[in-house]
């Protein structure tokens, strides 16, 4: 493996993508990929962003989403507090995503819906 190959796979590591897009009174965010301190800010960005629009519900969906660490899980957190009227809803991640909420105590402090 060359430095170029090596470059190309290391640029893929911790990469997130968010989509975000208003369905009628709804606005889902999707993340897709990984969730850690490189991709925050972007997500940081949009949540509020979606948050100052007039959308009723705001729903930030984890199924593609296949590692989130403490970044994630604070940036989440901080969503929900500022969503305290109900807005927010987050749809469940895959195992390995939803079992770092379950170890951190927040499975049931978080506004979890299953899709």
């Amino acid at each position: 493996m060359d430095d170029r190959d090596r470059a190309a796979r290391t640029g893929k590591l911790g990469s997130l993508v968010v989509r975000s897009e208003r369905e009628g009174e709804a606005h889902i965010v999707e993340l897709v990929g990984e969730l850690d301190l490189d991709g925050a800010p972007r997500l940081e960005s949009e949540l509020r962003s979606v948050e100052a629009g007039d959308a009723s519900s705001i729903v930030v969906d984890l199924g593609q989403l296949e590692f989130i660490d403490s970044t994630g899980i604070r940036l989440l957190l901080m969503a929900s507090e500022r969503c305290a009227d109900g807005r927010l809803s987050i749809l469940r991640g895959p195992k390995q995503v939803h079992r770092v909420f379950e170890i951190t105590d927040l499975a049931d402090r978080l506004p979890f819906a299953d899709a």
